[in-house]
């Protein structure tokens, strides 16, 4: 990602709150934080949704602990304020719908809750979690262009946007990132793509590990697993895809990587603007992952990586938007 130098692999912290991947302490959670701090982090990334009543924003800060070496992202529009009307809107997942609420008049209160959670004095990149279907997304990026203006957010982003959408935002004002679904197995959209190399807006992508299917070493999902929502994590889907999936892991085995680190470089290699943001609980895999900003890979590899991957089609729905 390039945002005023910065490039390189974030964190995503959404697995460090408890029914996102199964149950979890915040001791596990401040050590997996503070080894993605320790190990380069360009970005850490949360949201006011993931936990209970911000849990995964005030983990966040409490790991941070004034550090200001790192740029700090987070979304805005599933805790709905008492009263207010929830805005639903369908999802490929299995529990089928999400909803959320951006009206202007509640983002302010949003992202002063989030600069509480998250104890800093403003928030360097804020982003509407998912375009809310009842609210023109302009009038819900202009309530942040207010709070850039204010100096609350020093950033504006937007998330699980379109190409159009995400143009109209960045006549409102400038957008420094756009975030989406990508990975090996998940395409993004090329529209989306060409729009933000136009535009000059970073590409920050989530789940550029596929959930962790693409580290090779996801046979099964525990109770309270989130994944058991996707269908290519179910019994014989997750069978068939770690099977063709196989010629890929091959290739990192050559190369003496991992295959989340060949997963992540591949990325890197896309686009020069994208920053991958993997989430993990493990220490030693967290500094892994982000090693994998130092992978060089030659033409004839990546040649070779995107014939695998073209062979490779998973089984059942990926993506959390069509």
């Amino acid at each position: 990602m390039v945002i005023e130098g910065r490039s390189g692999i974030g964190y995503g912290a959404m697995v460090l709150s408890p029914g996102m991947y199964g149950e979890i302490d915040d001791r596990r959670g401040e050590a997996a934080l503070r080894a993605a701090l320790d190990a380069g982090a360009v970005m850490i990334d949360t949201a006011d949704g993931y936990g209970p009543d911000g849990h995964n924003e005030r983990l966040v800060g409490r790991a941070l602990d004034g550090r200001d070496d790192v740029l700090v992202a987070t979304k805005f529009g599933f805790r709905i304020p008492d009263g207010a009307e929830a805005h639903r809107f369908p999802v490929n997942y299995a529990f089928g719908e999400l909803a959320v609420n951006c009206e202007p008049k509640f983002v302010r209160g949003y992202a002063e809750q989030s600069l509480r959670g998250l104890g800093v004095e403003a928030i360097d990149l804020y982003y509407p979690h998912f375009p809310d279907p009842q609210v023109p997304f302009e009038d819900t990026v202009g309530a942040v262009a207010e709070l850039v203006e204010d100096g609350l957010v020093r950033r504006l982003g937007v998330s699980n946007v379109t190409a159009e959408q995400l143009r109209a935002a960045h006549a409102v004002h400038p957008v420094a990132a756009v975030q989406a679904q990508w990975s090996m197995w998940q395409a993004v959209d090329p529209e989306l793509l060409a729009a933000a190399k136009e535009l000059g807006v970073a590409v920050v992508a989530w789940s550029p590990l596929g959930g962790g299917f693409l580290t090779g070493t996801v046979e099964g999902l525990g109770e309270g697993d989130f994944r058991h929502q996707q269908e290519r994590f179910s019994g014989d889907n997750l069978r068939t895809n770690n099977d063709r999936y196989a010629p890929v892991r091959a290739i990192a085995a050559e190369l003496a990587v991992t295959p989340g680190q060949l997963a992540l470089a591949w990325l890197l290699h896309r686009d020069a603007q994208v920053v991958p943001i993997p989430g993990s609980r493990t220490p030693a895999h967290i500094t892994e992952n982000l090693a994998a900003a130092e992978l060089a890979l030659d033409a004839p590899t990546l040649a070779r990586i995107d014939a695998a991957l073209a062979a490779f089609a998973p089984v059942g729905e990926g993506a959390l938007m069509e």
